[in-house]
């Protein structure tokens, strides 16, 4: 009685399968493809081999690796029918990938915060002088979390005479309170953290090279005082654009889940489809950041460039060829 009810949820949730598709495949495909080309031109930029590329590259690593389990993600919250070591994988690997992200993320940035607010100590720094021992650490840590519930850490009951798959009888609430509220939240808001200390010390130090500049030529704002204001105004409209489009998707959409998940006493107090929209457009905001900011850094696509420049130069030629043939043609 139980596999029917089973299988009668499958069927039911067949239009939300649907949906998931098409939410995430165009975008879990862009966010393969521009992962992908932004590596390439990484891997052969010899001049990028240092460590905070290393780092970037790891990141983008995640994020294809995100892109791929994208479409894995919002079908966690259907019910289906399969083996619990089937059921085990599909819930643990995505998000285990998720939290891999967002490590690496939180590591980059904190890379860059310490490069920026300790110049002098860098070199000394423990993620620059081992580096092969930090990069495996964002990966082994949102690994060990992620397969707690292999380990015993689930909500699976033994008097079940079918093997239902839910998100609910692999995660119990008190590990998903853990990770949105121990792990995702302080990881955002650290990264929100370090970046406005970076922009506060980027504008004191404009401010200090625009006073050095007018105690000597002592005049009004040069053109040079206007571009660094401008270049800065443009960093802070940047960075305000990705917390808008790209994080505040994505904490709307834990804290929906998260207060769902709370006010939910047997059934779905949500529905699926809401569900389903909110986490396409959450998790796919959120796997966009690193593809922003490759392509924001001319260095990261420079080979790109320079394969595309290659490739309009021949198809030029190639059309100029065959112009030149067809006037000899007409002339004879």
């Amino acid at each position: 009685m139980a596999c029917n009810q089973s299988n009668h949820s499958n069927e039911s949730s067949s239009p939300e399968m649907y949906l998931i598709i098409w939410l995430t495949f165009p975008l879990s495909t862009v966010i393969i493809l521009a992962n992908l080309l932004i590596i390439i031109g990484i891997i052969y930029n010899r001049k990028l081999h240092n460590t905070p590329n290393y780092f970037f590259l790891s990141l983008l690593f995640a994020d294809l690796c995100t892109g791929l389990a994208l479409p894995f993600i919002p079908s966690m919250s259907l019910e289906r029918h399969m083996k619990f070591s089937n059921c085990l994988v599909l819930h643990i690997v995505p998000n285990f990938l998720l939290l891999s992200f967002l490590f690496n993320l939180v590591m980059v940035h904190y890379e860059c915060y310490f490069c920026i607010v300790h110049p002098l100590q860098y070199s000394n720094f423990w993620v620059h002088r081992y580096v092969p021992l930090a990069l495996p650490t964002v990966w082994i840590l949102p690994l060990f979390y992620a397969s707690l519930p292999a380990f015993g850490w689930n909500k699976r009951s033994p008097n079940q005479s079918c093997e239902d798959c839910f998100y609910k009888y692999i995660f119990p609430r008190e590990f998903i309170y853990l990770e949105v509220y121990g792990l995702l939240i302080p990881a955002i808001l650290a990264i929100i953290f370090m970046t406005v200390r970076v922009l506060w010390i980027t504008r004191s130090q404009v401010k200090d090279i625009c006073k050095l500049h007018r105690s000597v030529q002592r005049d009004e704002p040069s053109d040079k005082e206007h571009r660094m204001n401008m270049r800065y105004a443009k960093c802070v409209a940047v960075v305000s654009f990705i917390f808008i489009v790209c994080w505040v998707p994505y904490i709307v959409y834990v804290n929906v889940s998260t207060i769902a998940l709370w006010q939910d006493k047997g059934e779905s107090s949500t529905e699926p489809k809401t569900h389903i929209i909110l986490s396409c457009i959450g998790i796919g905001s959120m796997a966009v950041i690193p593809v922003v900011l490759g392509f924001g850094n001319r260095q990261y696509t420079k080979p790109i460039r320079k394969g595309l420049r290659k490739l309009w130069d021949r198809c030029r030629k190639g059309n100029g060829t065959k112009d030149v043939t067809n006037v000899e043609v007409v002339l004879d």
